[in-house]
């Protein structure tokens, strides 16, 4: 019986990177990454007594994932985005190697990257909201704007973009309602609280008018210095420096209003669907990872305050 000789595995991971190289024009440092993560692929194999490239099984690749997000003696855990980047690796090795005929089939093609852990949204303290939302002074045409802008954003959840987006006619201020522009073209009437209804009208009463002579007529809401709509960027740095005056700056997002609103109503009791109209999520699933957020919230709270908490 002819015996088939083996197919080392360094010698197909240095056929694949040569043809990264070579045919697929592949940069360098993508190249040396590509190297770095099925260097320590053929590592692993050959800790498992895996020479051969052919008989390597999805049962290998599948350990792999779970040893570059546990860890060795060599090498600490792996975040899942880098874990994911080192297994696209093997997977390309793997289909490389399958369509050149070097294999018969193709172990990885049903191993997926493990998905990267869902970040919790930084909402900030009430107490913290409350101290940014008073750092505008009280007088000016610029503060009263910024105060305005800031009590609207932390009031109906809206993105800053769909703030700088609003027209006069958007706000109902008798009815308390502003009328928000959303994602693909999606509208939504959002109520507003008292305090930001003050705001807007000491911004529309004491200095729009004065922003707006500036200008050539529009009916853009919040306005610059030149008296044209307030851009999206203009106003996260309204948000940013403020909040560095507060001394909240490493704590604040563009979205971080948005967060904070949604947050503070679920745990003031709302229901996650009326969160998810106000926020204007297309899906209930998007709005539910602030659930983990209080629920994050009441286990400190319980840890803290139930005797047998710690038992």
């Amino acid at each position: 019986m002819t015996r088939v000789a083996e197919t080392p595995v360094a010698q197909v991971i240095a056929a694949y990177l040569d043809h990264l190289a070579v045919e697929r024009g592949t940069a360098r440092n993508t190249l040396d990454s590509y190297a770095r993560d099925l260097r320590r692929y053929a590592a692993h194999l050959e800790r498992l007594g895996v020479a051969d490239f052919r008989r390597i099984t999805e049962a290998e690749v599948t350990g792999f994932g779970a040893a570059l997000r546990e860890g060795d003696d060599e090498h600490p855990p792996l975040a899942a985005s880098s874990a994911a980047r080192a297994l696209v690796a093997v997977r390309g090795l793997h289909r490389f190697a399958h369509v050149d005929g070097l294999t018969d089939d193709d172990p990885a093609r049903e191993v997926r990257p493990p998905a990267a852990a869902k970040r919790l949204p930084k909402a900030l303290p009430v107490d913290d909201v409350l101290r940014l939302l008073d750092m505008p002074a009280a007088d000016g045409e610029r503060p009263l704007r910024d105060r305005a802008l800031l009590e609207l954003l932390y009031s109906t959840g809206a993105r800053i973009s769909e703030a700088v987006g609003l027209d006069l006619d958007d706000v109902d201020r008798g009815e308390r309602t502003v009328l928000l522009d959303g994602k693909g073209g999606k509208q939504r009437l959002v109520p507003i609280g008292k305090p930001a209804v003050e705001a807007l009208e000491a911004y529309l009463v004491r200095a729009r008018p004065v922003l707006a002579a500036r200008g050539h007529g529009t009916a853009a809401l919040f306005l610059n210095a030149r008296g044209t709509r307030l851009s999206r960027q203009s106003a996260w740095q309204v948000l940013k420096t403020n909040a560095e005056r507060a001394g909240l700056s490493a704590s604040v997002s563009p979205h971080t209003l948005r967060h904070s609103f949604a947050t503070h109503l679920l745990e003031g009791g709302a229901d996650v669907r009326v969160v998810q109209e106000l926020l204007g999520h297309a899906s209930v699933t998007t709005t539910q990872v602030y659930t983990l957020v209080t629920v994050n919230t009441l286990r400190e709270i319980y840890a803290t305050a139930h005797p047998r908490a710690l038992g």
